[in-house]
């Protein structure tokens, strides 16, 4: 008889080894991180990880899909529970530099994830997904300026945010707030804001 999967266990599972992979991932980079660091990190077998993921490649992809998941949706959320457009400014800021080592270790595997992607059709269709994602959120923040212009504007936002990312991780000893204050300035000026809105 074959046995019965409880639905949200397995997803409970699925996202407690991305969890693991995701740090794995951190330590050893896209590159050298193999399925065994991965199983090491998450307490099981080679096997389980190639049961509920098929390979290294679908696992690494479902670790990217499930973290730039959880950024825009958080992010999402922050941005409609903000009631002014400078709270939501900061909201966003605040999504994109959310602690020192939480911004180092997401920024980190981004970038070793996009570097993988350039030479894998599947992980760039993961990045892809997420650059859409993010799209979203920054035409968001583009049109508190108007409609008119708002897609430069939301390409600005994100090569803003992408560059302080860069820096930061190049940065020894990161100032979470210098960051913050630097990227909200940087998208005000963006959206040619003066002075804070009403």
């Amino acid at each position: 008889m074959a046995r019965r999967v409880n639905p949200i266990q397995d997803r409970a599972r699925r996202a407690a080894l991305e969890k693991a992979a995701y740090l794995a991932l951190y330590e050893r980079g896209y590159a050298g991180v193999t399925l065994a660091d991965i199983a090491r990190h998450a307490g099981v077998s080679k096997g389980t990880l190639a049961y509920h993921f098929g390979s290294r490649a679908g696992l690494l992809a479902a670790v990217m899909r499930r973290f730039t998941r959880t950024i825009t949706v958080a992010t999402r959320r922050a941005l409609r529970q903000a009631a002014t457009p400078e709270a939501k400014l900061t909201a966003y800021v605040e999504n994109q530099f959310y602690g020192v080592e939480n911004t180092r270790r997401f920024y980190t595997v981004s970038l070793d994830f996009l570097a993988a992607a350039t030479r894998d059709p599947e992980l760039m269709a993961v990045q892809r997904d997420f650059q859409r994602e993010t799209l979203t959120l920054d035409l968001e923040l583009a049109r508190l300026a108007g409609d008119a212009g708002a897609g430069e504007r939301a390409r600005l936002l994100r090569a803003l945010v992408e560059g302080l990312s860069v820096r930061f991780l190049a940065d020894p000893a990161p100032d979470l707030a210098a960051y913050r204050a630097e990227c909200l300035r940087g998208l005000r000026a963006i959206l040619g804001w003066e002075a804070p809105p009403g």
